[in-house]
């Protein structure tokens, strides 16, 4: 699709974030789109769920970045928030790899605009394990980029209603005295060792979050044939790309279908990852 300037109805972008998300995602958006990226003070995004549990995320992984980005917004009163949400589990086909999901939500209330990048990467540091010994943690730790990537110590029981955690651990003083504490409360309990997922205490994060970020100023670029309003985005694929030795149709995508949040225009692009598929492909010649 055809990229054009963003015209948003605001120069001012808020961001709303409590990690640091602004070292990645403001320089971007200042370079590409000529806007000024500014942040809440004293915004707390744990209500709306944290990776150490004490607060279960409430809603989607979209709409909690949509809530996040409308309250900044409200806040500092200005038309265009920002804000991004991140998920970390097992991959759908290989559960061995974890994966790390992230979206970066921009929304213009005066457009009536919501533009999602969009990463899915299994370069992620995410881990747990068990430990009962400062020496089986430096190894763990060793294995997940520590000290440059941050830590998180709990009991490994239930978490209990006021949980010891200790997140931001970056020393390995840190690391050893936040194991004695918890095995000092929890005696008969193995240690909970995690990669802290925040985004200042990631950087393997922070890149995820700078692509997704990347792939929302693409989709802002790709603007209506019709209005010109931006955020052109594909809404459908459908399958069928036929195959270039039996011509029949295979599983491979035949065609993009975008659509105009604006005013509602649709273009279908045909053959968008080739006009004919490999054999290969194909449950007739490579049954």
């Amino acid at each position: 699709m055809p990229e054009h300037n963003v015209q948003l109805s605001d120069q001012v972008v808020v961001l709303g974030t409590m990690h640091g998300k602004e070292q990645v995602i403001a320089p971007i958006l200042t370079q590409e789109l000529g806007v000024e990226v500014i942040v809440p003070t004293d915004f707390n995004t744990d209500q709306w769920g944290t990776f150490t549990r004490e607060m279960d995320r409430w809603a989607d992984q979209r709409t909690t970045a949509r809530v996040k980005a409308k309250q900044a917004m409200e806040i500092l009163h200005r038309l265009v928030g920002i804000a991004s949400e991140g998920s970390f589990g097992p991959h759908p086909t290989f559960p061995w790899l974890a994966v790390n999901r992230e979206l970066v939500v921009l929304v213009d209330v005066k457009l009536g605009l919501e533009v999602v990048g969009e990463v899915v990467t299994t370069k992620t540091n995410y881990r747990q394990t068990q430990v009962s010994h400062i020496t089986e943690a430096l190894e763990f730790a060793r294995q997940v980029g520590f000290p440059r990537h941050g830590l998180v110590v709990m009991a490994s029981e239930t978490i209990p209603t006021h949980p010891l955690i200790f997140k931001g651990i970056l020393t390995e003083v840190q690391l050893k005295t936040a194991i004695e504490q918890v095995l000092a409360h929890y005696p008969h309990s193995r240690v909970q060792l995690e990669t802290d997922m925040r985004a200042m205490m990631n950087p393997t994060r922070m890149e995820a979050i700078a692509q997704a970020t990347h792939e929302l100023v693409r989709k802002l670029r790709q603007t209506c044939p019709l209005c010109n309003y931006p955020g052109f985005e594909r809404v459908e694929q459908q399958s069928g790309l036929n195959c270039s030795q039996c011509n029949q149709p295979t599983p491979l995508i035949r065609l993009d279908r975008y659509q105009c949040q604006h005013c509602g225009h649709r273009h279908n692009h045909l053959f968008p990852q080739g006009k004919l598929a490999d054999p290969m492909y194909c449950s007739y010649c490579n049954p």
